[in-house]
């Protein structure tokens, strides 16, 4: 007979929980799990990016619904557990309400419909909902919690029609509520009872530095300050009265100050509930039968609310619960976490402050770049630290602190170089229990079984199969030097060959397939050529290369595509977008800038700034006003956001200048009006100049074009002026325009069927040789020029300005996130 193991939580605790469960012992359980939303289990720290637009809820999401159907695992999604009946071993779940609250328990948010399901085991994972302080009236039209998807929704359409918004709680998590909401082009004010922001991670300095950071982005901050009511107009939130007698007029807000433990449930069974669900070290509360994980818990009278300690509990609680490591313990956290928050990174681990008289205290500030270090050593060990802005150090000194080791006397190598004996620790003497991926809570043992139990001895194998490296991508340093104390040397990762890593071709291997299997979507080449399993991270880079094959045959699935593509614009790290319309060799007219600038008062963009290509960028433009800027601005997409032909920049050449040697405008005009848009393995830039003073640059592009007289043109490519700087090889010498247009489709064809997906151009001139190039596209040593022209002329012909979508979408709401969510519901609802 199977164990039936039934959990109440979908949430990250609970899912995470089964997952181990099923690494353990897939075949000897049989589980059910309740969750009060209708989804499967997505990734609750990146809501605010939900919030703010920059990804959809299905990009969050950690297990799909077809997740559970595949492990054989009964979910009753949507349904809330009211009751546990411990002496039958049974509980009761009912179905949510349209529109009910996920985290408050109250009778009126389920149906009768109820499902009854009996268990050998419990397994508690309940989580926190949202605190709200004692302010009076909370609740009315405008006030919002934000801890799911559907308080993302409602609180991204309520800011439509809003122009003031506060986010009441100065942590962690009113930090990212703001982040998400500052996006909807309102005024957004941050109001912390505390002294201070972020009192759980950083010191009053340190907190300081962020407020000030804060403030340049456009928000407001309130510290020291305690909302006492709310105040209603028709009906609707319109403003705050404080302790100390002042008052604020507001549009809208959001509440997200902290979070506490939902234990109604445990408490009406007669579990033993303190601050939390009061567990041992084992994760069992007082019943042998019903155990407990994640935020919900208290062990050893702490309460923990991130991630790191939660995948250490369900470890253990899956070690218990299997009969695979009885002895199995949690012995409690050292908590250290690295964040993001605003864009401002983030580490901070252990104390604080010194809590003795003898602690030592390390600190080094840099007001002007907002950068904050600082350390509490005590007997040469660290007992806590504060990384704010620079980041170099924090996986050294974490480990350092994690493992109690010795850390140097040399406090500016420890703050700056490289730290003592035991920040750089020997890998092979650490505890098989250690943690080396905290995003994905991989510790040594599982990726020592993976390279001799799997034979993975590449850093992406052990990610395929632990997850380790997947998340922030921090740890693959120790991943590497465990597979090195392991098997003495790290395999070269098999997927480095392949064009992507979910489809095991090379590029000229898996375009052949392509092609003669008639494949052009995206979805048809996993289910032809990777036995129809998808991968996410490859579809970016196939949907790319499928557009450069089949031209406008390509089946475009959007799905497959990044944001930027979705939408035809760049996104900021604030979740808004840069519209950079076509502006052919930089050259412009009145009436295109007048138009340009009534378009940027119109849709308030942020700023408006020449790029570096001779274009005008509008900046901070709303996901929901893309179709309107590009109808009022009348003029095609500049692909300024795609991996494409961006631009091609020029000089004045001999339109005025006394030493233009050719028209360099004018090449520059009819090459951007050939190549616009055409998609490319990575980002293509170009660039004309009149003579070899080289205004416009085009020595370091990926393709230039230099008068030299006589209506001659020098062609060189596989330039680069950014991280990487080269200046570019000389191709030819080209005797008209027309010649400088063949050579250029012709190289271009070339890259975009042979480079790497994401492969500069320097990048691919410097693999392939030049003289190899100079044979096959000058010479045609292979005979294939004819077909590279021709196929470019294919690529040119098909090509359609993406913003004419303006008109007709691609999809039903591709400007409009939050509809998503609904329509999602309504299917999850309807079965």
């Amino acid at each position: 007979m199977k164990k039936k193991i039934v959990v109440i939580g979908n949430g990250m605790a609970g899912a995470r929980v089964v997952e181990e469960i099923l690494k353990r012992a897939a075949h000897d359980v049989e589980i059910v799990m309740f969750g009060a939303e209708p989804y499967g289990n997505y990734n609750r720290i990146l809501l605010s990016n939900v919030l703010n637009q920059s990804q959809d809820p299905s990009e969050i999401t950690m297990n799909s619904l077809e997740w559970y159907e595949e492990n054989n695992i009964k979910l009753h999604a949507g349904f809330k557990v009211v009751n546990i009946d411990r002496k039958n071993k049974t509980i009761v779940g009912k179905k949510m309400k349209k529109g009910a609250s996920a985290y408050l328990m109250t009778d009126t948010d389920v149906e009768e419909t109820a499902v009854e399901e009996s268990y050998d085991d419990l397994i508690i994972a309940t989580g926190s909902r949202p605190f709200v302080p004692p302010i009076k009236d909370f609740g009315g039209e405008g006030t919002f919690l934000f801890r799911t998807i559907d308080d993302c929704t409602g609180i991204a359409e309520y800011a439509k029609k809003s122009k003031k918004a506060v986010v009441i709680g100065g942590g962690l998590l009113g930090l990212e509520a703001a982040r998400g909401l500052i996006t909807h082009d309102v005024e957004v004010t941050i109001i912390e009872a505390a002294p201070q922001l972020m009192p759980a991670q950083l010191d009053v300095e340190s907190s300081q530095f962020l407020k000030r950071t804060l403030e340049t982005m456009g928000l407001k901050v309130r510290v020291d300050t305690i909302t006492t009511q709310i105040k209603y107009t028709n009906g609707q939130v319109s403003g705050l009265e404080f302790r100390n007698g002042n008052q604020m007029d507001i549009d809208m807000l959001v509440v997200s100050a902290g979070i506490r433990p939902i234990t109604e449930l445990a408490s009406q069974c007669g579990l033993k509930v303190n601050r939390g669900i009061v567990c041992n070290d084992q994760m069992r509360t007082n019943d042998k039968n019903i155990f407990s994980v994640g935020e919900c818990v208290e062990h050893r009278g702490v309460l923990y609310g991130l991630v790191e300690p939660l995948w250490q509990q369900a470890m253990v609680l899956a070690d218990v619960i299997t009969g695979c490591g009885i002895d199995a313990v949690y012995e409690g956290s050292k908590i250290g976490t690295k964040l993001k928050v605003m864009g401002v990174e983030l580490a901070s681990f252990g104390d604080k402050d010194p809590s003795q008289e003898d602690d030592e205290v390390v600190v080094y500030r840099n007001a002007k770049r907002g950068i904050y270090k600082k350390l509490v050593i005590a007997d040469n060990k660290l007992k806590g630290g504060i990384l704010l802005g620079n980041m170099d150090m924090a996986d050294s000194l974490m480990r350092a602190f994690r493992n109690e080791a010795d850390v140097s006397e040399d406090r500016e190598e420890l703050l700056f170089g490289t730290t003592a004996e035991g920040a750089a620790l020997d890998v092979s003497s650490l505890p098989d229990s250690t943690q080396i991926c905290n995003c994905n809570g991989v510790c040594k043992k599982d990726i020592v079984e993976a390279i001799t139990e799997k034979q993975c001895t590449s850093v992406s194998s052990i990610g395929e199969v632990t997850k380790a490296g997947k998340g922030c991508g921090s740890c693959k340093g120790m991943i590497q030097q465990i597979i090195e104390a392991t098997v003495g040397k790290v395999a070269k990762d098999v997927t480095e060959s392949y064009y992507v890593p979910g489809v095991p071709l090379e590029k000229s291997q898996l375009v052949r397939e392509i092609r003669d299997k008639q494949l052009k979507s995206v979805s048809s080449v996993f289910e032809v050529l990777a036995g129809g399993k998808e991968h996410a991270d490859s579809k970016v880079g196939l949907a790319s290369l499928l557009k450069t094959i089949w031209a406008e045959e390509y089946d475009d699935e959007r799905d497959a595509r990044f944001i930027n593509d979705r939408v035809h614009a760049n996104i900021q790290k604030n979740g808004t977008f840069s519209v950079v319309p076509r502006i052919y060799a930089g050259v412009t007219s009145p009436e295109e800038l007048m138009k340009i600038a009534q378009a940027a008062i119109k849709y308030k963009a942020k700023m408006v700034k020449f790029t570096g290509g001779q274009r005008i960028d509008l900046l901070g433009i709303k996901k929901e006003d893309l179709p309107g800027i590009w109808k009022d601005l009348d003029m095609p997409s500049g692909h300024a956001y795609s991996k494409s032909f961006r631009t091609c920049k020029s000089c004045v050449g001999t339109k005025f200048c006394r030493f233009g040697l050719g028209d360099s405008i004018k090449l520059a005009q009819e090459i951007e009006h050939r190549f616009q848009g055409i998609e490319t393995p990575h980002k293509f830039k170009m660039a004309t100049t009149g003579c070899p003073r080289n205004c416009s640059e085009a020595y370091v592009k990926d393709l230039g074009a230099v008068a030299i007289g006589d209506g001659k043109w020098e062609i060189y490519i596989g330039g680069g002026a950014g991280s990487d700087i080269r200046k570019g090889d000389l191709l030819c010498v080209a005797n008209s325009h027309e010649e400088v247009l063949k050579i250029t489709g012709r190289f271009m064809e070339y890259y975009r069927e042979h480079a790497k997906y994401l492969e500069r151009t320097f990048r691919f001139v410097e693999r392939v040789g030049l003289e190899l190039l100079q044979a096959i596209l000058i010479e045609d040593s292979l005979g294939i020029c004819e077909q590279l022209d021709h196929r470019m002329q294919l690529a040119v012909d098909a090509y359609k300005d993406p913003w004419k979508e303006a008109d007709i979408p691609a999809y039903n709401f591709q400007f409009e996130g939050p509809k998503l969510v609904e329509i999602l519901k309504e299917v999850n609802n309807n079965g």
